[in-house]
């Protein structure tokens, strides 16, 4: 099962197991951190699910398109690595992925 590495708003990292083809914003939630509120629950019609990617993983993740894009376009946050936990599912390859919970707009 891939290991995900969420880091919270104070910097504290939590690793999590995320089963393959499950989102990024599924494994997070259901692991506990709440900081994450997801308020759409993965439709991808909200930015409440914003992470941070850390630099190493941003060429296997992918860059945010589409509706996803346009949605971290309205984040005050939004950065290099910006990407919609929602729109990131999880494979094999991620095993280790790296992200951060992004503040609150």
């Amino acid at each position: 099962m891939p290991k995900l590495i969420v880091v919270d708003r104070s910097g504290d990292e939590k690793t999590i197991d995320a089963g393959e083809g499950i989102s990024v914003m599924e494994a997070i939630r259901d692991n506990g951190v709440d900081e994450l509120l997801a308020l759409c629950g993965g439709c991808c019609s909200c930015a409440t699910c914003h992470v941070f990617v850390e630099e190493d993983w941003r060429g296997p993740v992918g860059a945010a398109i589409g509706d996803e894009d346009d949605l971290l376009d309205s984040s005050d946050h939004r950065a290099a690595g910006s990407r919609l936990s929602c729109q990131i599912m999880m494979t094999a390859n991620l095993d280790g992925l790296r992200v951060a919970i992004a503040p609150e707009d």
